[in-house]
């Protein structure tokens, strides 16, 4: 490996808005998994859908930035925005695998992404390329499914945080206090930009 090279996890999604649970979980694989860093991906809007909830990607990235600012092993990509739409995760590993040759690259999903990955596009290829970080979920019927895959799968028993950006926006349209569940400079950006009322 290059003198420079670095494992990094990846760590996919629209982070609508980023909340102390996917800060909270990103800094657990950073510290305590094993991981150099932790690349928040930033998945655009797919033009083929309308989701008003779903706030601008520029806006969504500037969260996330400000989100991780206080944190050196946590950084932002927004590399999902200049790739064809729409975006297959094999097709982001690629691009990056040949970005960044010196680096090593692992995904980082949720426990029950696993039971349906072999629904993912060209998911054999991911596995044979790219380590699986995976973090439980409690979701029910998750423990009775069997996975049969084959390829570098590290569990780690990272906290759970049962906080979803679902319910924030709902609670911000409410006009509930919600700032304990997301970084201060996020709550400041969402509240002077009015978002999600």
């Amino acid at each position: 490996m290059a003198v420079n090279s670095k494992t990094i996890g990846l760590f996919f999604g629209s982070f609508n808005p980023i909340h102390v649970g996917h800060l909270n979980l990103a800094h657990y694989f950073a510290e305590f998994g094993g991981l150099d860093q932790v690349w928040f991906v930033i998945t655009p809007l797919n033009p083929m859908k309308s989701k008003q909830s779903l706030l601008p990607d520029i806006h969504r990235a500037a969260l996330v930035e400000q989100a991780i600012e206080k944190y050196p092993q946590l950084k932002a990509s927004r590399v999902e925005f200049d790739l064809p739409q729409p975006n297959y995760t094999t097709t982001t590993l690629a691009h990056l695998q040949e970005r960044y040759p010196e680096h090593q690259f692992a995904l980082i999903l949720g426990e029950d992404n696993l039971y349906n990955f072999h629904k993912w596009k060209n998911y054999q290829w991911i596995l044979d390329h790219f380590p699986l970080y995976v973090y439980p979920r409690r979701v029910s019927g998750l423990k009775t499914k069997e996975i049969n895959l084959t390829g570098q799968i590290h569990r780690l028993e990272a906290p759970i945080f049962e906080i979803s950006a679902t319910f924030i926006r709902q609670a911000i349209k409410s006009g509930q206090d919600i700032r304990p569940m997301l970084p201060e400079s996020v709550w400041t950006y969402i509240d002077e930009m009015n978002f999600y009322k």
